[in-house]
């Protein structure tokens, strides 16, 4: 069977997809970027309708493009990112070819390289770059019922109220999905019941800049490793309605119905730990911390911005946090359904490579993999924690093509007899 020959192969035309090839082209790498759907497919089809950016149309995009026709300080709608990378892969002239899914990847025996079948044909690449990012496999955990009559949906499902049976919901998880998917249905008039596990949540805006901005200035997007014990902390922060910081206690206030995190379901019950009121400090800990290390760094630069002292007021404790709600009858609450907002896992067992450890993640240092010749890109905390944000994995396929273009270098090396001869 004959194959198509490249030198390096990029898996995913998403952000990291478009990045890398970006990078690689002005590296004179040649390269091929496969997709299995079309170019930044997952922000049209794995979100909800409503979905915007988690940051500022300043701040979310690659250096090269700025949103057109919109407003910097604006949150993009799914929809208008998706577009943006479309026009960013057109404007690199991005060799992507679409729908075109990778099978199987394995590292050949007899040569250097690596045998990449697809569901186009074969093709043998010297180097791969997996850019299929953090979101490939949703996760709902094994405590989930055996229940026909719930509705049970992962938030990757979840497009819009009007999709889930009349009824009560209990959302599960309240990260930054889990809490706008549960305002979402608050304010469509449904009952909402909200899962709360340990979480950080930081300010939206303060004292007239973007949280994100705060996180720049302050050095936070580069620190390089979550701190023990963060690793199963979600960060609870919304560019809905324009943009608002996600305040539990608001959303109480207004109806919700809080608890803490999910424990089991039995007899029709759910059953539910009682760290509702622990994790909501935990969560207000963060976020008056932020605002500390934000004033900080205002008096010590010299920084004329307003002071925003009604930023630190935290509403009261509503009563399901002084009274916590430890056991729900699902059916005497009539809850129909359940979103799953759980996090997704990675599936790399397409890449049948010896590239990772004992619990199958990628074993690299900054996206170089272990493996020789294979990358990882897109991942959270990759280099830093801004690693799986769209301006933070454009900066990590610089470092990643830039190795990749070295090592071209050294394998070009030709010795004074080899060039004597002609050899090439």
């Amino acid at each position: 069977m004959t194959s198509e020959k490249v030198d390096t192969l990029v898996v995913g035309a998403g952000q990291a997809g478009v990045a890398m090839s970006e990078h690689l082209s002005n590296c004179g790498v040649p390269h091929l970027v496969l997709e299995r759907d079309r170019i930044a497919a997952r922000w049209r089809s794995d979100r909800w309708d409503s979905l915007v950016a988690n940051g500022p149309a300043w701040h979310d995009r690659f250096p090269g493009l700025e949103f057109p026709g919109l407003d910097p300080d604006a949150f993009p709608g799914k929809e208008r990112v998706a577009d943006y990378f479309v026009e960013y892969a057109q404007r690199i002239k991005a060799p992507i070819r679409c729908g075109v899914e990778v099978r199987k990847v394995m590292r050949n025996r007899a040569g250097p390289g690596f045998t990449v079948e697809t569901s186009d044909g074969v093709i043998e690449a010297a180097r791969v770059v997996c850019a299929t990012g953090p979101f490939q496999r949703p996760v709902i955990p094994p405590i989930a019922p055996d229940d026909a009559a719930l509705m049970q949906i992962h938030s990757a499902q979840y497009r819009r109220p009007a999709q889930l049976p009349d009824g009560a919901v209990l959302v599960v998880g309240a990260g930054s999905s889990g809490a706008q998917i549960a305002d979402e249905l608050l304010q469509a008039g449904r009952t909402v019941y909200l899962s709360v596990g340990p979480h950080d949540r930081p300010p939206r805006s303060y004292r007239n800049r973007d949280f994100v901005w705060w996180l720049g200035v302050l050095g936070l997007w580069d620190i390089e490793a979550q701190a023990p014990g963060t690793e199963h902390v979600t960060i609870a922060v919304s560019g809905a309605s324009g943009g608002k910081t996600v305040d539990f206690r608001a959303l109480a206030h207004q109806g919700m119905m809080l608890v803490g995190r999910t424990e089991g379901f039995r007899d029709g019950k759910v059953r539910f730990q009682p760290d509702l009121a622990a994790n909501l400090a935990r969560g207000d800990a963060y976020y008056l911390s932020l605002l500390d290390a934000a004033d900080a760094y205002v008096e010590r630069n010299r920084l004329d911005l307003p002071e925003e002292p009604e930023a630190r007021i935290i509403p009261p404790d509503p009563d399901c946090v002084t009274k916590p709600v430890l056991e729900v009858d699902l059916a005497g609450a009539g809850i129909a359904s359940i979103i799953w907002a759980t996090g997704f896992a990675l599936d790399f067992s397409w890449l049948q490579v010896d590239a990772f450890d004992e619990r199958g993640k990628p074993k690299h240092q900054r996206g170089v993999s272990c493996e020789p010749g294979v990358y990882f890109l897109g991942l959270p905390w990759l280099t830093r924690r801004g690693s799986s944000f769209i301006w933070g994995v454009w900066h990590d396929a610089k470092h990643i093509a830039d190795h990749i273009a070295t090592q071209r270098k050294y394998l070009a090396y030709r010795d004074a007899g080899e060039r004597a001869s002609g050899d090439a």
